[in-house]
Order: C-alpha cells, then sequence, then structure tokens
C-alpha cells in the first residue's frame, strides 16, 4: 500500500485543487445582492468593535481574577 501511494505521489495522479474556486454565493445570487452583502468592519454581527474590545478586556480581567483566586486559596 505504502508503494502504492508513493507511485501514485511521484505519478502526479493527486494533481491537487482546482486553480479557479467556485463560491455558491456567487452562483445562487445576483450580482447586486453580493455587493449589498459586504458587511461592514465597525459592525460585526451586531456588534461595534467598541463593544468587542470592552468584552475581551472584562474577560481578560476575569481570566486573570481566577487565575489569582486559585493561587490564593487553591
Amino acid at each position: 500500500d505504502f508503494h502504492q501511494l508513493g507511485f501514485n505521489l511521484r505519478s502526479n495522479i493527486f494533481q491537487g485543487g482546482p486553480l479557479e474556486t467556485q463560491s455558491l454565493m456567487k452562483d445562487s445570487y445576483s450580482p447586486d445582492i453580493i455587493q449589498k452583502a459586504i458587511r461592514d468592519p465597525e459592525n460585526w454581527h451586531g456588534r461595534t468593535i467598541d463593544e468587542l474590545g470592552k468584552w475581551h478586556r472584562k474577560n481578560a480581567l476575569n481570566i486573570n481574577l481566577q487565575k489569582a483566586l486559585e493561587d490564593k486559596y487553591g
């Protein structure tokens, strides 16, 4: 099996993926719908970047607090 796999790899039977990719969204919708679907970088899934930054900052403080409590009380 290993010899056969090596032979197939050397013979370039496994040529890799296609050079041009196809998108199901581009095939399914017209170009005007795709242009409208471009996401705003300031609004990520209904949340602004500032809200995400505040959440990450609070999450980091919470993780540090949990580590400090585990070190102090075990």
